[in-house]
């Protein structure tokens, strides 16, 4: 049963820090020097917690890691797990279910994406007002996991971290503006006719944060999302991308990501 799942993977992290966690942080791609902020007291590889996934893409730590972020109580998770990894919906979830579980509130998620607005940069911030779900599934479709019945409509991006986010972010002087993220299941990157259709829809496209921002705001959790500009998604001048590429362009974001991380957490103590 999922539940026994989740349950033994918190009892488990509660071993390691018994601290109740308030905010959830997942690091993306390239971004887990984001941590340099954190006082850590603990650091758990992925293998050694019952029942969760590993990272296996570029970029990605595979590490837990329990402290204080600006003084409030946070559990970080540096590398996340992918569709094109072969873990389903409800795995990627669950992770997200143990943060619950743990009592986390808060989650702050985060992400390499491709740029599609033309003014886009690489390095630009972008926070995440809302997305389209291009990996068309969902938690919600197994009743053991979401409880049955349809979720809540409207945005799964709490307005209020959105607005504090933007305003870290022009505080530390760095380019940052609100957003659609879309999410497909990769690993492939786009076809210039797919970059062309998906300019219409959104200004930022990747292969993550639908799962886990979907599974959080149906637990009731608040959700912040903010994407890291690793690429130009130009469909008349497309160049080659690798995962390594994006990796190097994120690690060069990660200060930046890690002051807005900063600043919103200062709200919230």
């Amino acid at each position: 049963m999922e539940e026994d799942r989740v349950g033994e993977a918190v009892r488990a992290l509660c071993c390691w820090d018994n601290e109740s966690p308030r905010v959830g942080i997942i690091l993306g791609t390239g971004l887990g020097s984001a941590t340099s902020r954190l006082e850590t007291t603990a650091r758990i590889p992925y293998a050694d917690i019952p029942h969760f996934c590993q990272s296996t893409a570029v970029g990605h730590a595979g590490e837990w890691l329990c402290g204080r972020w600006r003084g409030t109580p946070v559990a970080v998770m540096s590398g996340r797990f992918h569709l094109y990894e072969g873990y389903s919906f409800e795995q990627i979830g669950r992770a997200i279910r143990v943060m619950h579980g743990l009592g986390v509130e808060t989650l702050v998620v985060t992400n390499a994406a491709g740029g599609l607005s033309p003014d886009l940069r690489v390095g630009d911030l972008v926070v995440i007002e809302d997305h389209v779900n291009f990996a068309f599934c969902n938690p919600r479709r197994d009743p053991v996991v979401s409880g049955g019945g349809p979720c809540r409509s409207g945005t799964f991006y709490d307005r209020g971290l959105h607005r504090s986010a933007l305003a870290s972010a022009e505080g530390a002087g760095i380019r940052a503006r609100s957003g659609v993220y879309i999410g497909v299941t990769g690993p492939n990157y786009e076809t210039r006719a797919e970059y062309r259709f998906f300019r219409g829809l959104g200004d930022v496209v990747g292969m993550s944060t639908v799962p886990e921002a979907t599974t959080a705001a149906n637990l009731g959790m608040r959700v912040l999302g903010i994407s890291t500009v690793t690429n130009v998604c130009d469909p008349d001048h497309l160049e080659t991308t690798s995962g390594e590429e994006v990796a190097a362009a994120a690690r060069n974001a990660a200060d930046r990501v890690g002051a807005v991380i900063d600043g919103v957490l200062s709200g919230l103590s």
